[in-house]
């Protein structure tokens, strides 16, 4: 990246004959620090966060499948099992041996299946508000799982995409759903979630059959099992007004081996927006307490 700007460069690596993106900040000589965001959303949600972490960490962004600048997958229903593989290909191209990761909400839950998979090659996760599944949380039955599959796969087939006349349509659209964002940080979102299209209009990047959920999905009992194995020290954040439970009420930490929460105040689901000072605050207290001694251990990160 150019000393001299503030943007992140823009690479791409292969996974499944998928030409995939992420944003790398530099840095190279720092530990390696993985962003991954969420369902529809994009790599470059993260710019405040990652501007904030690029000077102790070589941060990268990535776009999982079917998000941002990166490949759609035809045919596939994107399982959390794809979006892993898809990190240990990044991982790989890299050429890192050990990452940090930060994942929020779709991207926390496969932050914890990684690390859960490949605990020897994780030093530290936090995850804002990406627990999922918790104890007590009931599956519907297989075959309704499949039906409603079914029945999305077809809905999303005949459903006409989404248009705007401008980005700041499309930051409307944003600010309707989550009333704690900026107009700043919604038309800054929307800049980078949509694509120009022949006609002068735009749509969301994302593939629309990302909406369906793969009926296919790890069981509570699977997820436990890796959590379990997870020997990083281990961050939850959850937002006090988030539609998801909190991680410590539902019994979650007793699953970790070494897990802390850390709970957001006045924050809901997308709380590295709706607090961003205060979830960056809780990351660097987090993430760099070990950073240098993990610099010294893993030597200059060959990616510049």
């Amino acid at each position: 990246m150019n000393a001299a700007s503030d943007a992140p460069e823009a690479r791409y690596h292969q996974s499944q004959g998928l030409r995939l993106h992420y944003t790398d900040w530099g840095n190279g000589g720092a530990p390696p620090l993985l962003l991954i965001h969420g369902g529809l959303d994009h790599s470059r949600s993260w710019d405040h966060v990652a501007r904030a972490l690029r000077t102790t960490f070589h941060v990268i962004a990535p776009d999982l499948r079917g998000h941002g600048d990166s490949d759609w997958a035809t045919g596939s229903s994107y399982s959390q099992a794809d979006h892993v593989y898809d990190l240990t290909c990044l991982i790989k191209s890299a050429g890192f041996e050990k990452v940090a990761i930060v994942g929020h909400s779709m991207g926390g839950m496969v932050g914890l299946t990684h690390a859960g998979a490949f605990p020897d090659r994780v030093s530290r996760l936090a995850v804002l508000d990406g627990v999922i599944s918790f104890p007590g949380r009931t599956a519907k039955p297989i075959e309704i799982r499949i039906a409603e599959w079914v029945g999305d796969l077809d809905k999303t087939a005949q459903r006409k995409a989404q248009r705007y006349a401008s980005v700041a349509d499309g930051a409307d659209r944003m600010l309707a759903r989550n009333a704690r964002l900026t107009r700043e940080q919604a038309m800054h979102l929307a800049a980078h979630a949509l694509k120009r299209n022949a006609d002068g209009g735009y749509s969301w990047k994302f593939d629309p059959y990302l909406r369906a959920r793969a009926p296919y999905r790890l069981s509570l009992e699977y997820q436990v099992a890796l959590w379990s194995r997870i020997q990083c020290p281990t961050l939850l954040a959850s937002g006090s007004e988030s539609f998801l439970p909190d991680p410590e009420t539902v019994g979650v930490l007793k699953h970790f081996r070494q897990a802390e929460l850390v709970k957001i105040d006045g924050a809901g689901h997308w709380l590295q927006h709706d607090k961003p000072a205060e979830v960056i605050d809780a990351l660097k207290t987090f993430l760099e307490v070990s950073a240098r001694s993990e610099a010294a251990i893993l030597g200059p990160s060959p990616v510049a």
